[in-house]
């Protein structure tokens, strides 16, 4: 490492419980449980009869009860990620959670009572002063109105969760975090994000035997996690049964603000884009040397020049990237380093992947890393930071519109990316090195857009089996698995056997029902941003800090008028896929280049 080691980036989080440890979350839980119960007292039953000021009042003090549930709600779940291994921290997230589902299900009634208030009365109270931080917030509760249950079942619905989907998805959680790669040569065993990330290695036999590790690393809980999947398949076709939701899908639809008809052109859109990958993937193999590529080698730098990044070195990339942007944007990122909002080296027992968590308005947000000290780190601090400025520029919005649809979501990610490899390929100075960087930022596309709809193809084929034909076996979901991979590579890649498993550590098919193709909706979009911030430059950057601010205050068809953009436009996807296309012409020509430099001199591959 550099100047500071990574492993002392740790995040503070007393931020959260005003430095009162564990204690203070059943402080915070106890005061938003007596402030629920005088709140139902005040209100139930008598939602529909409330004015303009009245309904201010009352959302704000349920703004403040949210905010105490989440504030403990956030400590106990980071801590938990932190180190899942550690029991205490189990403990305290499951207390955590029942307790905040004994205040959930104590205000249950008043989103009930007022999706039921009549259309030109509620049209009429929300033209009220006194609500410009809960007026979209307000609309939204009222799109839910033909999924309601009565007030009992959706108490019983929230209390039940506790023990119902909230269990099985801390179970898996817990099961993939404690997921060990015995590596050959290693003395120890590997975290999985670590083994993950060896899969980049210029090295063949490298990849191949990680991936034979993974494999059988993921073999010994594979029938536990495809049992905790089966059980979340049912749960959630027995909710969209009760709610009447018509798909599997349309529940999160609704959530994203995002209508049936326009999630299916989407995703139809990119599946009839498929050549991209296959196109990538099967020059790559050329660049490689290879007759085709098998599944192990998608990751594979295609030069060896995939130089180690320190912690103090990569921050200064991104921080510099934001800040050339825009210096507010800049001292902003800079706080999540100074604040310790990162936490950021990778252990034993720290949940896998990258994160950041919104929290609450009242605080601040919060960024889990787990560095490797690649490029591709980088690029995920960026995208993370991302995420952070977002949450930290909309924190005025308030506790109900500070975070936005899925959909929107990741459009500051992706733009801060962006920002970052724009900086990096700057840095580059052999075509070996701008290929890497070129093929990396691909690659990032590819499995953001296609990767990302193939999984949602696997999500949707996994929901209706399982629908149609009750419990899933293991070889099941590894048929659906390996044939939505092979609708998406074609004959350019090679599934292999094992990567026939590799589903079963995926979280958000389990924490997260159809969040995928958000990625694929949210790349398309931030790319059409980034290219309105090409075309105008510096006079583009207040829009698009204003677009950030609003949070989620308005539909992302709004949101996306801010900058410019007309969501919809039938050809705006196809719009937003040409920007994909022209950056695989870029990496095709750079690829053209090394290989031609590579005859002349008579290399061989890579």
């Amino acid at each position: 490492m550099t100047e500071t080691a990574v492993q002392d980036v740790t995040w503070n989080l007393e931020d959260l419980v005003d430095g009162g440890g564990p204690e203070a979350c059943e402080r915070f839980l106890a005061e938003a449980a007596e402030r629920s119960a005088a709140f139902a007292e005040r209100h139930a039953g008598r939602v529909a009869a409330l004015d303009g000021p009245a309904l201010a009042t009352a959302m704000a003090e349920l703004g403040a009860i949210a905010d105490l549930v989440g504030r403990a709600g956030n400590y106990a779940h980071l801590r938990f990620a932190g180190d899942t291994a550690d029991e205490a921290n189990g403990a305290l997230i499951a207390k955590v959670g029942e307790l905040a589902t004994a205040i959930e299900t104590r205000l249950v009634f008043f989103d009930l009572e007022w999706a039921e208030v009549d259309d030109a009365a509620a049209d009429a109270l929300l033209e009220s002063g006194g609500l410009e931080h809960v007026r979209h917030h307000l609309r939204t509760i009222r799109r839910y109105r033909p999924h309601l249950l009565s007030e009992p079942e959706e108490k019983l619905m929230a209390e039940k969760s506790v023990t119902g989907d909230q269990a099985w998805t801390r179970l898996f959680s817990e099961l993939t975090s404690a997921v060990r790669v015995d590596l050959p040569g290693a003395e120890e065993a590997v975290p999985l994000d670590a083994a993950l990330s060896l899969l980049s290695s210029p090295d063949r036999d490298v990849r191949r035997t990680t991936a034979e590790a993974v494999t059988a690393a993921l073999e010994p809980g594979l029938r536990t996690r495809a049992y905790i999947f089966n059980t979340l398949l049912q749960d959630k076709a027995t909710d969209d049964r009760l709610r009447s939701y018509p798909t599997w899908l349309s529940s999160r639809n609704l959530s994203n603000e995002a209508s049936d008809a326009s999630v299916q052109a989407l995703l139809e859109a990119v599946e009839g884009a498929y050549d991209v990958p296959r196109r990538w993937y099967a020059l790559k193999a050329r660049v490689l040397g290879l007759e085709r590529l098998a599944d192990y080698d998608r990751a594979a730098a295609v030069a060896d020049d995939d130089v180690e990044i320190g912690w103090d070195e990569g921050r200064e990339i991104v921080l510099g990237a934001y800040r050339e942007f825009s210096p507010d944007l800049g001292d902003l990122v800079e706080r999540f380093f100074d604040e310790r909002w990162i936490d950021a080296p990778a252990r034993p027992g720290k949940r896998g992947g990258a994160f950041c968590a919104y929290t609450t308005p009242s605080v601040h947000p919060y960024v889990l890393l787990n560095w490797t000290s690649r490029r591709r780190d980088v690029m995920t601090l960026a995208h993370e930071l991302g995420h952070g400025v977002h949450a930290a520029l909309a924190i005025p919005r308030g506790i109900f519109e500070q975070s936005t649809p899925l959909t929107v979501a990741e459009t500051a990610s992706v733009f801060g990316e962006a920002l970052t490899f724009r900086r990096l390929l700057d840095q580059a100075d052999t075509p070996a090195s701008r290929l890497t960087l070129l093929a990396m930022n691909l690659e990032d596309t590819i499995a953001t857009v296609f990767r990302q709809t193939a999984m949602n193809r696997f999500e949707e084929a996994v929901h209706t089996t399982r629908r149609e034909q009750g419990e899933l076996g293991v070889e099941q979901f590894g048929d659906l698995w390996q044939r939505t991979q092979e609708d998406l590579l074609g004959d350019a890649v090679e599934i292999t056997p094992g990567y026939r498993t590799w589903w079963s550590y995926i979280p958000h098919f389990i924490g997260s029902p159809g969040y995928v193709y958000a990625y694929a909706f949210g790349q398309l979009l931030a790319l059409s941003v980034y290219g309105r911030y090409v075309q105008e430059g510096e006079a583009f950057v207040p829009a698009y800090l204003e677009m950030l601010a609003a949070g989620g205050s308005r539909s992302p068809e709004d949101l996306a008028a801010i900058a410019g953009l007309d969501l919809t436009d039938p050809g705006f996807w196809n719009a937003g896929l040409d920007l994909v296309r022209g950056e695989l012409a870029e990496a095709e020509a750079a690829a053209e280049q090394v290989l031609a430099e590579r005859g002349r001199d008579g290399a061989g591959a890579a």
